[in-house]
C-alpha cells in the first residue's frame, strides 16, 4: 500500500462528467462479470475435480477461434 498518508475528510472530490462516470461503471461491470464466470469455473473444478481430457478443447483450438474473433471479416 502506499505511504502516502490519506486526503483529509474536507477535500472535496472532483465530479467526473456524466459519459466518463457511465464508462466507468461499464468497465466495472464488464469487469466483474468475467471475475463472476471465472470463480464460477473455479467453483464447479473445486467440486467436482478436472474435465477429462476428452471433455476438453485443445488450447490451440480456442487460440484460432479467438484470433478469428480478432481479425476484420475480409471480402
Amino acid at each position: 500500500m502506499s505511504e502516502q498518508p490519506a486526503p483529509a475528510a474536507n477535500t472535496a472530490r472532483q465530479q467526473l462528467d456524466p459519459a466518463a462516470a457511465d464508462a466507468g461503471r461499464a468497465y466495472t461491470a464488464r469487469t466483474r462479470a468475467t471475475a463472476d464466470q471465472f470463480a464460477g469455473v473455479l467453483e464447479d473444478i473445486a467440486a467436482n475435480g478436472l474435465p477429462s481430457v476428452e471433455e476438453c478443447t485443445p488450447w490451440e483450438e480456442l487460440r484460432e477461434q479467438h484470433l478469428a474473433r480478432q481479425r476484420p471479416a475480409v471480402a
